[in-house]
């Protein structure tokens, strides 16, 4: 487990000299929070139960990925692409997948940018190539997925018809209010030149990696 604390600390790191810079060279700062967590060992061998995993270190090291995890939010979806593609192109990080909820919502409104990393992580022993998952949100993707974890958990998954219906909308609302946010910042700032830390076409060429993963 300790293997997975320190990847995890490792991609911390990572954001914060990133964050840093965007303050201080770009004075900019498209990280508004980052969280993370390793599952506790109780919740890890709930879910190789679940998922029907052998019990063995070697299978659930290849079976499981998201035994650390990172979250990242970012006040618009453009800082989303922004930081997922400098993360992704240091050349110790290797993508290992990537789910675009964020173009491609769930069914129930769910959107977030997942993307299961390798980074190296070097002990005494040598180096070990460890993966994190890391999800990228806005705050409003955050607060509506907050919210549905919440419901979810209340009723243990088995959520009413009419909620589920009341979700779904909430999470159209946060889209929408997510547009309408970034619209206002670009009415103010105006859209960022191409030397700016947040360059549009470099949003795309990051969307068009994620395709191809």
């Amino acid at each position: 487990m300790l293997e997975y604390r320190f990847a995890m600390q490792e991609i911390e790191t990572k954001l914060a000299i990133l964050r840093e810079e965007f303050v201080h060279m770009h004075e900019y700062n498209p990280i508004e929070h980052v969280s993370s967590r390793v599952k506790s060992a109780d919740s890890l061998l709930a879910k190789v139960e679940r998922r029907g995993v052998t019990p063995e270190i070697d299978a659930i090291r290849r079976e499981i990925q998201d035994i650390a995890g990172v979250r990242v939010t970012c006040a618009f979806i453009r800082d989303v692409y922004r930081l997922f593609g400098l993360l992704t192109q240091q050349d110790d990080i290797t993508v290992l997948e990537v789910e675009d909820y964020i173009e491609h919502p769930k069914p129930n409104g769910y959107k977030s940018l997942h993307a299961i990393l390798s980074v190296p992580v070097y002990l005494s022993s040598g180096r070990v190539d460890v993966p994190v998952e890391v999800q990228f949100r806005t705050i409003a993707m955050d607060f509506w997925a907050s919210l549905e974890h919440k419901i979810y958990y209340k009723y243990q998954r088995q959520v009413p018809e009419e909620m589920m219906a009341e979700l779904k909308q909430a999470a159209d609302s946060a889209a929408e209010l997510d547009t309408r946010m970034q619209s206002l910042h670009v009415q103010m700032h105006g859209e960022p030149p191409p030397t700016s830390p947040i360059n549009l076409q470099e949003i795309r060429d990051v969307r068009d990696r994620i395709r191809r993963v």
